[in-house]
């Protein structure tokens, strides 16, 4: 198991956003959480982060507690939006950036970004631009592959397929379902798209004001199940 969440809350003003009693992920989990806005899906994955703290209860990490420890960092990695970017930086002086971080020096991660040439489809090196004009699905495309350059056991993504193209959607399923049979890597997902997320997904957790309403293995009924959910 490398997440166990108990009794967490998380309240702002008289809303409590997240409410979860129990929560088990195991290893090589790809997981989906879906729900409408307001849901608490967001909030869950700052308070995994340590980006804010909950009010009660707690995240464990491979044992760890997040909010008492930095060892879930050595192996977790996260793009939840462009605030994770260094927007004044071009996109190849924030991938070599990153690769410092990990001890990889620029000729290991340009051999890293050729096999992203596919995913960036042309539109993301050699422009010699800023990351802030970047269109929004271009900034996805970067931190992304950004996070993806840490080689992580943990790997959070917050609304991943939100402002990318068919194309890219198609290729980033790929990549997720690639990464998934091959590292075993454990994946966190919160998407509104449903068709993408019963894709990828094995487990798909439902999320409403905060509680989860349904925690369930994908299959062939599972689309169907959440279109009649959320079409009541």
């Amino acid at each position: 198991m490398i997440l166990e969440i108990s009794n967490l809350k998380k309240t702002y003003g008289s809303r409590t956003v997240v409410n979860i009693n129990e929560l088990q992920i195991n290893e090589g989990e790809t997981i989906g959480l879906v729900g409408n806005n307001g849901a608490g899906k967001t909030t869950l994955f700052r308070m995994l982060l340590d980006l804010i703290r909950p009010d009660e209860g707690q995240i464990i990490s491979k044992g760890e507690n997040v909010a008492a420890s930095d060892q879930w960092k050595n192996y977790t990695a996260s793009y939840l939006d462009e605030g994770f970017l260094i927007d004044y930086l071009t996109s190849e002086e924030y991938f070599f950036f990153i690769g410092s971080l990990h001890n990889l020096s620029e000729a290991h991660v340009l051999d890293y970004l050729k096999s992203y040439e596919e995913f960036f489809n042309g539109e993301i090196l050699g422009k010699g631009k800023y990351i802030r004009d970047f269109s929004k699905g271009n900034q996805n495309k970067i931190g992304i592959a950004a996070a993806l350059m840490q080689n992580p056991e943990l790997l959070v993504l917050d609304e991943p397929f939100a402002n990318l193209d068919p194309t890219t959607q198609i290729r980033l399923k790929s990549l997720i379902k690639l990464l998934k049979t091959g590292d075993k890597m454990t994946t966190l997902i919160s998407s509104h798209d449903l068709n993408h997320v019963t894709d990828v997904c094995d487990r798909i957790i439902l999320l409403e004001k905060g509680l989860i309403i349904k925690d369930f293995q994908t299959n062939e009924n599972t689309l169907k199940e959440l279109e009649a959910y959320f079409s009541v």
